[in-house]
C-alpha cells in the first residue's frame, strides 16, 4: 500500500507508475484501464501537454477491464469517458480496444471481446509467464466489488473464460456489465488499484481487515499496489511501502 496526501497526489503516483511500466517495456504494451471515478483526474493527466509528449502512442494498446452494457454514446460508457478524456486525442484507432456493446446481449459481447484479448494475446490460453497486460488499473466500490465483478455473483469464481457477462449490477447503475474475469486481469505484471476520497474510508476499512470481496481477491501474478489517499484511509490504518 501507497499512501498520498490527497486525489490530486494520487493521480500523480499513478501516472508515475502507468510512465515506469511503458518505460520497462521496449516492445507493445498493453494498458488496462478502469471505469468509474477513481480514474478519471489520472486520465486528465495522461492527456495533458506535460504527460502525453512522453508516451509512446505508436506502442500502446489500450483496453478495458469492465463495460456498462449501454451504448459508446452513452454517459455511463466506460470507455467513452476514457476515450473522450484523452485517448481519441492521441492513441491510434487501432490501438484503442472497448468492449463492444452493440451485441444481442452482454454474453455474446463477453464472447466478442474474449476473441479480440486472444487474437492480441496470440493464444488461447494464458501463460504465467507471459502476461497479457503491462499494467491493469482497478478500483474498488462500496461493495468490495473491483471491475465488474461483484460478490456473491457467479461470475468471480470464473476460472476458464476470460470474459463474462454479468446480467445485472449489485450496485447503481443498475445495467447490465461486461467484466474480464480475475484470471484475465491477473495476467498482468502490475495492478494498480486507486482508491480515493473519504466516502472511500468503510470499504478500505474492510478489504484492509482481510474480509473476503471481489477486491481482495484480484491479484496480479506479478505486482499489485494499493494507492490510497489519506481521506480514503481510516484512523489506525497506516499505509507505506
Amino acid at each position: 500500500m501507497i499512501v498520498a496526501a490527497d486525489a490530486e497526489a494520487l493521480a500523480l503516483a499513478a501516472a508515475d507508475r502507468v510512465m515506469a511500466r511503458i518505460a520497462a517495456n521496449p516492445a507493445r504494451i498493453a494498458i488496462c484501464l478502469t471505469g468509474g471515478s477513481s480514474p478519471k483526474r489520472l486520465y486528465q493527466l495522461l492527456g495533458s501537454d506535460v504527460w502525453r509528449s512522453k508516451i509512446p502512442w505508436q506502442r500502446v494498446h489500450w483496453f478495458i477491464g469492465d463495460e456498462r452494457f449501454v451504448p459508446e454514446s452513452d454517459p455511463l460508457n466506460n470507455m467513452a469517458v476514457a476515450r473522450a478524456t484523452f485517448l481519441d486525442r492521441n492513441a491510434p484507432p487501432g490501438q484503442i480496444h472497448p468492449i463492444p456493446t452493440s451485441a444481442d446481449d452482454p454474453d455474446a459481447s463477453a464472447a466478442a471481446y474474449a476473441r479480440e484479448l486472444k487474437a492480441f494475446y496470440g493464444a488461447e490460453q494464458l501463460e504465467p509467464a507471459r502476461p497479457l497486460f503491462d499494467l491493469v488499473l482497478m478500483g474498488a466500490g462500496p461493495d468490495g466489488h473491483t471491475a465488474s465483478l461483484f460478490p456473491g455473483y457467479p461470475e468471480i469464481e470464473e476460472t476458464t473464460r476470460w470474459v463474462v457477462g454479468v446480467p445485472k449490477a449489485n450496485v447503481a447503475p443498475f445495467v447490465p456489465r461486461v467484466s474480464l474475469t480475475l484470471p484475465a486481469l491477473a495476467s498482468c505484471r502490475e495492478m494498480l488499484f486507486e482508491i480515493s476520497g473519504h466516502d472511500k474510508q468503510p470499504i478500505l476499512t474492510r478489504l484492509v481487515n482481510g474480509e473476503t470481496l471481489p477486491a481482495t481477491r484480484a491479484r496480479s501474478n506479478g505486482e499489485t499496489v494499493w494507492l490510497v489517499d489519506q481521506a480514503a484511509l481510516a484512523e489506525g490504518i497506516r499505509g507505506g511501502r
